[in-house]
């Protein structure tokens, strides 16, 4: 299947006050001596933004190509370059590497159609200021040039850093959503600072945190992860802190816990919201005092891990019902990253599906080529309420199943091949009868379900009973 290329970005200059953009005029005098250096191999585009950026007040010169850009990073000065990532031999990196050499008091922004987080780290890792992706809206363009100015008034630009590793963490997509978690990625792997990822099941939260934790200066320590709605409160607080010989009955030898197992890398707590008030209370110790202990034991280990939470439950509605730690929560939420549904970012899933079409068939020995117009125009409608593990799923029995060299209508679940949206079926109600008619397919086994769904099993009991939806076991 052929992914179409990303749409450029249109600009029109008429459209600004309509659309809420501030008076281009009143920018003119204060910005008239900041010099900007335009890089971009469409000319007709590259034109249209030196228009805006010309009634903004800028000084604007342009170029067609990265070679041209490299050359004038030698002979001129520029206070700011915006620079398209993807040209011709002479890429937007390679601008940008030219004026970390020769000028770092310049501050480079990146410009791409071709959002991922390798991308963003890349770009941020060797010195930009920022990326944007395209399509971008005038008021994107001209608040992150107004902070890049504002930061050239405080210190220079920061000098080029390490590419990012080879890591193979799968995030795919191209929509502004995704952009911009790409770039919180980015931004937040270099440091320590805790992170927590909402979003409901599915969406990929432990990608973002391996992402995350990838991308980091601790990429060469571990990674460990575990799932706190799915282990017993006991043993929880023994995974975690571990025990000394003779804590308890099972006790014959010292066990250490997952924040000494992952010191100096990453720990992901997976829903955490599913913690107990006194699990949280020791989580928070922990945090504050950056050491831990041993059940059993008297003694001390101090801690250098960086702590990632990820929850799909609403943390604001369990502290109201004093079943999460407001204080804990505020020590989670340093970074927050929260990831859309599936549902509201479908312009991904031709992306998602190439990607798992050709994951499954290396799994399976398949050499399926793509999906039909008709899947994909199927997809485009449907609800997707286990998001992209659903997605995968499907994609991974229509793979295995598959004696063609397509994937069509029939080769999809029945809940994916009959649905049929509407402008009178909201989503919730595509939601509902999907996990009616699975729960039916699979007689009422929960397990089944679930799996087939793409979430866990008490997701799928908080979704029953918020749809009224009576599980009959046949």
């Amino acid at each position: 299947m052929t992914i179409p290329a990303p749409v450029s970005y249109i600009i029109d200059p008429s459209r600004e006050d309509a659309e809420g953009v501030p008076s281009l005029r009143s920018a003119a005098t204060a910005m008239k001596d900041v010099r900007i250096l335009l890089v971009e191999d469409d000319r007709e585009n590259c034109l249209m933004l030196k228009e805006v950026l010309g009634r903004w007040g800028y000084q604007v010169t342009e170029v067609f190509s990265g070679e041209e850009a490299v050359e004038r990073s030698r002979r001129e000065p520029f206070d700011v370059v915006l620079a398209d990532i993807r040209m011709g031999r002479v890429g937007g990196l390679d601008v940008l590497r030219a004026f970390r050499e020769s000028s770092p008091r310049t501050q480079v922004i990146m410009m791409t159609g071709f959002g991922s987080v390798d991308t963003a780290v890349d770009a941020t890792r060797a010195g930009a200021f920022d990326y944007i992706s395209k399509p971008f809206k005038l008021d994107e363009i001209r608040l992150t040039l107004r902070r890049a100015i504002d930061e050239l008034q405080a210190a220079d630009a920061p000098a080029a850093a390490a590419q990012a590793p080879e890591n193979g963490v799968s995030l795919i997509g191209h929509s502004r959503a995704m952009a911009d978690i790409y770039k919180t990625i980015a931004r937040v792997a270099v440091g320590k600072s805790t992170v927590l990822i909402r979003g409901e099941s599915g969406t990929g939260k432990e990608l973002v945190a391996r992402s995350i934790h990838s991308h980091s200066d601790r990429a060469a320590k571990a990674f460990l992860a575990i799932n706190c709605a799915a282990v017993p409160e006991s043993l929880l607080e023994s995974e975690l802190f571990g025990y000394s010989k003779g804590a308890h009955s099972t006790a014959t030898s010292d066990k250490p816990g997952l924040f000494e197992l992952a010191s100096g890398g990453t720990l992901l707590l997976d829903e955490v919201g599913d913690m107990s008030l006194t699990l949280q209370a020791k989580l928070l110790r922990v945090l504050e005092d950056s050491e831990t202990r041993r059940l059993g034991d008297t003694r001390t280990v101090r801690t250098d891990v960086r702590l990632i939470a990820s929850t799909n439950q609403d943390l604001a509605r369990l502290i109201r019902e004093d079943k999460f730690r407001s204080d804990l929560f505020y020590r989670l939420n340093v970074v927050s990253i929260t990831l859309p549904p599936l549902r509201e970012r479908t312009e991904d899933i031709p992306a998602l599906v190439d990607h798992f079409i050709r994951k499954y068939n290396a799994v399976a020995k398949k050499n399926v080529a793509d999906a039909a117009s008709e899947v994909l125009d199927r997809f485009q409608s449907y609800a997707w309420p286990g998001n992209v593990r659903e997605l995968e799923n499907t994609i991974e029995r229509a793979v295995i199943l598959n004696s063609k060299s397509r994937i069509m209508l029939e080769d999809l679940p029945e809940p994916v091949r009959q649905v049929q949206a509407g402008p009178s079926l909201s989503l919730e109600e595509m939601e509902r009868r999907h996990i009616v008619q699975v729960l039916q397919e699979t007689k009422g086994n929960v397990k089944a379900a679930a799996a087939v769904l793409g979430i866990d099993r008490k997701t799928l009991y908080r979704k029953t009973a918020e749809y009224g939806i009576d599980i009959v076991r046949e």
